[in-house]
């Protein structure tokens, strides 16, 4: 029998009342309107699909058979039972018999009976259990609705771990708590918990008389959070106690103070708060205390560790930055990054201190200071930006004694004030192309003078530096780019383009042992040339694909200006690869820049077959008119001598490989390599990683840097391997380790081993970790490592993946 009834609004309320004991419940819609209905049914409507239903006067009694309960559907939520019986005068209503409840967010209450009274306001279930969306479960023997806003636990058990196994039997979840009453009070947005036990297995490992966790509906609240422990031979026993206070939803501050056992402690702030239309976030740290690191005190050539020297004094760090983006095309930022001492934040193991914010970035090591604005739309956009930056990389290490590394000169890095871009397309073709119109100026400051490579090989003065300013210059540019695409009926595309550009610079405090003055100097540089490809496409058997994409480019300029007082500011950092190979400009930046007559060729190879594997395989090459000896720079051991960086001074540049491949969902790797004439490798990147079973994983890279070719103690040439993976080998234990290795002296900097434990519910590790970086004052640091992460509760711990 299938009863149908249009009741009172009141007469849902065994829907969601019920759904109340289970969680915290979504916020109210406005008074006296009614939810949204996700079933189909008009809001105030119950439909009863039930064996046998009865009306006696305002009692409606339905109950289902022995093959099937009844069901009840309104509002989104469905409810199962053997017996239901709902007074439409009194709004009380009780369910009885193997009681089912699914909300419309999926959340499933079981109850052998449940009690609603009072329109929504009291409730009681008995044998309650759920399982929420998010995978816990909640059980206990009564669950009570004292009002709208509280909600009570008896004898209560709650685990965000499984509690059935693959075949649906029952087991021990491996991390639970147990309370005598839990109680969720939504006007505190807290969840209480009274003789509290917390369980690991099923083995009692802390009792607590009370404690409080936020109620889920809470995106943050104020407490503690999971402590952080380790050890550092600097520092000793360390642990992190990080304290949320939330002010408002849009602000809260993160107290984070770092107590050690052989240093004094160190204190660890961060703020956060949202405006209407940005956000701000500062983080900082403060200690007062001596220094502490290596020093070989007896001169054994071995450095004693953890050796405090200096006064006591304020040691801090600032990381903050701000984005604000209001309606219209104008937005900006700040970042605001600087610290006291150079090794801060490596002898209190400062977490993530290098990040990307704001519109430029500062490189590994380098912190940056910025104010800038962008304006954009569909056709244009221009910021203007200054900036200062503050390095911490080492510029000679001390073999003995860490602590006594020196460190590379702010002053000799520029204040850039300002930094302007713009570029600007109109909205129809220009003869039956793309035109793009750009501008840029920029002015660079520097108080202490620097040589190569800032300063070309022709003008590196051959006294002593000592006590020179260093050299200031500006650049305004102009610069005006025209491409139109052509297809042949044979597939063949053609791109012409013509590229022009006009530098402006002004150049002073050069060295006064060259007797320069001041100049002003202009040049230009005219491109134009055309790209030519050919895709090739060819179906193999099966649902295999082979794609050949031959590319060329010939282009002709008029002979490089490449005057050398104008500073290298841009092109100290460069590498060749497929993305550069083909541009008009393939040096980064206005420093440098391409005359003559170039031909540049290379071709894709790809294959795609079943299910989404492919591999991919490019080489490519570029040849010129003339050797440009303007790209060789000196080399800082022996400034006498020259060396090629970017591969492309000779009249044939390097090769350029570079692929990738994925066999299978679980397995990826990707390479690319520079390789000059004689056939040996410059530089080089290789990585892969790979997955088997479950959760096993395994990942390995490589990169090598072989572009200097005189050893010595500024050489910067480099060659790294980092494994990482973890494999389980009974049920969730396994083990885990990583490390880092300098192949260029023999050493690996950086290693942990240990033994974890992983499943649905937490993951906790213990192992032995060495560092051997050397830019630690404090040397060769090693110890044990704990990393605790729990589902629902967050995690703690740390990660160290840049290669340095």
């Amino acid at each position: 029998m299938t009863v149908r009834s249009r009741l009172l609004a009141g007469a849902t309320v065994v829907a969601w009342a019920a759904a109340g004991l289970a969680h915290a419940q979504t916020p109210p819609t406005a008074q006296g309107a009614p939810p949204p209905t996700s079933d189909g049914l008009p809001s105030d409507a119950v439909y009863i699909d039930a064996a046998q239903a009865t009306r006696d006067g305002d009692v409606i009694i339905a109950s289902g058979d022995s093959e099937r309960r009844l069901l009840a559907r309104t509002r989104g939520h469905n409810l199962l039972a053997e017996n239901l019986q709902y007074d439409l005068a009194q709004g009380t209503g009780i369910a009885e018999g193997r009681v089912e409840l699914t909300n419309p967010a999926n959340d499933v209450v079981f109850a052998s009976r449940i009690e609603l009274q009072s329109d929504l306001t009291l409730g009681v279930a008995v044998d309650f259990a759920t399982r929420l969306s998010d995978g816990s479960s909640v059980m206990a023997a009564t669950a009570v609705r004292r009002s709208a806003e509280v909600n009570e636990l008896n004898y209560a058990r709650f685990t965000p771990c499984p509690i059935c196994d693959a075949e649906g039997l029952a087991k021990t979840p491996s991390l639970a708590v147990k309370a005598e009453k839990v109680i969720q009070d939504q006007d505190l947005r807290a969840i209480l918990f009274r003789n509290a036990v917390i369980e690991v297995g099923g083995v009692p490992v802390l009792w607590l008389p009370a404690f409080a966790v936020p109620d889920p509906t809470v995106e943050r609240a104020s407490g503690l959070l999971t402590p952080i422990l380790n050890y550092d031979e600097g520092r000793g026993v360390s642990i992190e106690t990080p304290y949320l206070h939330v002010v408002s939803p849009s602000e809260d501050w993160l107290v984070s103070p770092q107590f050690n056992t052989d240093v004094l402690p160190f204190l660890n702030l961060q703020w956060r708060r949202r405006f209407a239309e940005g956000t701000i976030v500062a983080r900082g740290g403060y200690t007062y205390a001596r220094n502490f690191g290596d020093f070989d005190l007896d001169g054994d050539g071995d450095a004693e560790t953890n050796v405090d020297f200096g006064d006591r004094t304020s040691r801090s760090y600032l990381l903050a930055h701000g984005a604000f983006d209001p309606d219209g095309p104008w937005r900006w930022g700040f970042t605001a990054e600087r610290v006291s001492d150079k090794t801060l934040f490596d002898r209190y193991d400062v977490r993530d201190p290098y990040q990307d914010n704001g519109l430029y970035y500062g490189d590994q090591r380098r912190l940056i200071s910025q104010v800038y604005a962008e304006r954009q739309t569909a056709r244009s956009y221009l910021s203007v930006a200054a900036f200062s930056i503050q390095s911490l990389r080492v510029a000679r290490f001390d073999p003995v004694t860490p602590a006594l590394n020196v460190f590379e000169d702010d002053d000799t890095l520029p204040l850039v004030a300002p930094l302007i871009e713009a570029r600007w397309e109109p909205e129809q073709p220009v003869f039956g192309g793309r035109l793009r119109l750009k501008g840029s100026a920029v002015s660079l400051d520097r108080e202490a003078y620097v040589g190569a490579p800032v300063l070309r090989q022709e003008i590196l003065p051959s006294g002593p530096t000592a006590g020179l300013s260093g050299v200031d210059n500006r650049r305004v540019t102009a610069q005006a780019e025209w491409r139109r695409t052509f297809i042949s009926p044979a597939g063949v595309r053609y791109e012409p383009f013509f590229d022009t550009r006009l530098d402006l610079y002004s150049v002073s405090d050069l060295p006064a042992m060259l007797n320069l003055d001041d100049t002003t100097l202009t040049r230009g540089r005219a491109t134009a040339g055309v790209d030519v490809s050919y895709p090739l496409v060819r179906r193999l058997k099966g649902d295999a694909t082979l794609i050949l994409e031959p590319t060329a480019q010939l282009s002709i300029s008029n002979e490089a200006d490449l005057d050398p007082r104008i500073p290298i500011e841009d092109t100290q950092t460069f590498e060749l690869d497929e993305s550069s190979l083909f541009r008009v400009d393939r040096l980064p930046g206005y420093d440098f820049y391409e005359g003559g007559a170039r031909f540049t060729a290379g071709a894709r190879l790809t294959l795609n077959w079943d299910e989404g594997r492919r591999a991919s395989l490019f080489l490519g090459r570029s040849m010129r008119g003339e050797p440009e000896p303007a790209f060789r720079f000196a080399i800082p051991d022996d400034p006498t001598r020259t060396y090629d960086p970017s591969g492309l001074a000779s009249q044939t540049s390097d090769w350029v490989v570079q692929g990738s491949f994925s066999p299978s969902d679980r397995v990826r790797g990707w390479g690319h390599a520079t390789i000059d004439g004689s056939g040996d490798v410059r530089r080089a990147e290789l990585s892969m990683d790979a997955g088997w079973g479950r959760r096993n994983l395994a990942a390995v890279s490589y990169i090598v840097d072989r572009s200097n070719p005189l050893a010595g103690p500024l050489n910067r040439n480099y060659e790294f391997v980092q494994l990482s993976g973890q494999q389980f080998l009974y049920g969730n234990w396994g083990v885990a380790a990583s490390g880092i290795a300098d192949l260029e002296r023999d050493l690996i900097t950086r290693s942990e081993v240990g033994l974890l434990f992983d499943d649905d519910c937490w993951r906790f590790e213990i192992g032995f970790r060495k560092d051997n970086t050397r830019v630690r004052p404090s040397g060769t640091s090693e110890g044990l490592y704990v990393r605790l992460n729990l589902a629902t509760f967050g995690g703690s711990g740390y990660g160290r993946s840049e290669m340095r």
